[in-house]
């Protein structure tokens, strides 16, 4: 089947959100290495896709979507994985969705970079680094509460690959964090991982990214097949 779209990706970076979507979804899609230690992702040809040199960008027939938040909507609404506009349930998924792309997800980067938010003073960015972690965990926590019917259900929606994505991450990142982070302290959202890692979406996301058999319940640092995770 002809791709309809092209993703363009890094190993274990936002754009695995996109490909387990993408996968889950049975949307048709070809892939396109970013290689971000060569910084290609800050090159002309990338920059006019996304002028803010972030990953991912999908290329479409209605032309490139960046932002992880605003591509996983944009293919729920042509291939499902959200309900329809005119569904009650609509609002609750939107809010949710969006907690993920303007709350947790942006907390959890001020722990990887947090030299960009405070500068180099290495103690400052500990500090940071420690409350963001903390702020990220009471994050989970309310999804836990109160967004449950969402996770760990019969069905996936958009929500899924994001939270378990960040969750993900979180256990891994920065290097040397691995072993800090629990997610058994959700159980609800544990069931979410559980579910997701035995799907065919997760398994065709194992074996491109190399991310070891248990992504997101017992996650490791990836081997990619090619490129690199950096």
């Amino acid at each position: 089947m002809t791709a309809r779209y092209r993703l363009h990706y890094a190993p274990d970076n936002a754009s695995l959100v996109i490909r387990l979507a993408l996968e889950e979804l049975g949307a048709p899609f070809e892939t396109v290495l970013v290689k971000r230690r060569a910084r290609a992702q800050k090159s002309p040809a990338y920059l006019a896709l996304n002028p803010n040199g972030l990953i991912p960008v999908l290329e479409t027939p209605d032309g490139p979507i960046f932002e992880t938040g605003a591509i996983l909507l944009w293919l729920a609404d042509r291939h499902g994985g959200a309900p329809a506009p005119a569904d009650p349930a609509r609002g609750d998924v939107l809010k949710w969705l969006f907690y993920l792309s303007n709350t947790l997800h942006p907390t959890l980067r001020m722990t990887f970079y947090p030299d960009q938010y405070v500068g180099d003073d290495t103690g400052v960015q500990e500090r940071l680094r420690a409350a963001m972690q903390a702020r990220f965990a009471e994050g989970l926590d309310i999804i836990e509460t109160h967004a449950a019917p969402y996770f760990g259900a019969d069905h996936a929606t958009i929500l899924d690959p994001y939270v378990a994505c960040l969750m993900r991450w979180r256990a891994l990142y920065p290097q040397g964090s691995v072993g800090d982070f629990r997610a058994d302290r959700w159980p609800r959202l544990l069931a979410m991982l559980t579910l997701l890692e035995d799907s065919a979406a997760a398994r065709a996301a194992i074996a491109d990214e190399g991310l070891g058999p248990q992504p997101f319940t017992a996650p490791g640092y990836p081997d990619p097949p090619e490129g690199a995770a950096l």
